[in-house]
Order: structure tokens, then sequence, then C-alpha cells
């Protein structure tokens, strides 16, 4: 997978950085950065093209995921970040993902298919990746959602039910509501930084 790894200092995490339809590795590096400058980054551009656009799994609509796809997508970015980690010498069990709408949706799916995938996560706008799933034991994992009281793309019930389920598997989950539609903005990026530094 195309990616950018900048090593953070002893102890620190690894952000998982995971962009945006249209986006690649260079988008949330700034928010990164500003998140915790001493962590680890490692942001990775999704490996699938819609009309021309880096996501990370395939839609069959506007809301509608390709499910069989996300499963195999989600798989492909595990098995990328454990390599990653014995390529680079990071923690593996000291990841925390950040992302943003479609890389948020992914990193929620890591989350629902492994337990020990993830230690924490920000999920900038993401919506339930798949429902009717039992989820892995999620105990000691924290989780950030912002999310928008008018996202046309991501209702608000979807941050509400992913809460519930994450909630569910023994996850910690903290929503921040903001007002500004599917926009991830200036005050959502502090707001998940101070969730973040009350965590790590």
């Amino acid at each position: 997978m195309k990616h950018i790894y900048k090593e953070g200092k002893a102890n620190r995490p690894t952000l998982l950085l995971l962009h945006g339809t249209g986006g690649t590795e260079n988008d949330l590096l700034p928010i990164g950065n500003f998140i915790d400058p001493d962590a680890g980054i490692l942001s990775v551009r999704g490996e699938v093209l819609e009309n021309g656009m880096p996501r990370f799994f395939r839609r069959l609509a506007e809301g509608v995921f390709d499910l069989e796809d996300l499963v195999k997508r989600t798989e492909d970015l595990n098995t990328f970040i454990n390599k990653a980690a014995e390529d680079y010498g990071f923690d593996r069990n000291n990841v925390i993902a950040v992302g943003y709408s479609n890389g948020a949706n992914i990193a929620a799916s890591l989350m629902f298919h492994y337990a020990d995938a993830l230690k924490g996560a920000i999920l900038h706008h993401p919506m339930v990746p798949v429902r009717d799933k039992g989820l892995p034991s999620l105990d000691g994992t924290s989780v950030f959602i912002g999310a928008g009281t008018n996202d046309p793309i991501c209702p608000m019930d979807e941050a509400k039910d992913l809460k519930g389920l994450l909630e569910g598997a023994g996850a910690e989950v903290h929503v921040h509501w903001e007002n500004f539609g599917h926009s991830l903005t200036q005050s959502e990026i502090q707001a998940a930084a101070a969730w973040y530094h009350n965590k790590y």
C-alpha cells in the first residue's frame, strides 16, 4: 500500500491516518501532527479508485457499501499494519487510527473484525461499517466520534448506532457533535486532540 511513515518518540502511539474519498496519504498529515507531534505516523492511501478518486473499499451507491469488498480490504489493511510494524519497528499494540469519512469507516471496520487491530480511534464522520455482525471484545479500546447534527452523508443515527455497537463490545466511546454538515472543522479537530491527550 502506498504510504508515508514517520518514526515517533519512544513509547508514543503510532497514528494510522486514513483519508476520505478522493484524498491521499498526505491529507491528514497536518491533523496527525497537530494531535500528537511526538507520535509515529503511518498514513495510508486507499487502493480502490472510484471515478479516479482513491477510497479504502468499494461502494454500490452513496451510503451503500460493497460488504464483500469491505471485508477483504479490511483484512488487507490489517495485514499491512502488521507488516509495517515489523518493517518499521513500532509497537503494533499501540496504534490509534485517525480517519475521516471513508477512512473512518474502514477504521471502524478494523474494530468490528479484529479485537486487537487498534488501541483506539478518532473517527471523523463515520458510518456503521456492517450491521448484524457480532463484534470481538473491545475492552480497553477508546473511541472518539466526531459527527454532524446536519451531516447529509452520515445521518445522526449512524453515529449513535456506531456508539452503541462499539460500547456493546466493551469500548469506551465519546461523541462530539458539530453543526457543519460533513465538513471536518478546526473545532472538531481540537476536540479530538483534547480527547486524545486525556487518554494518551
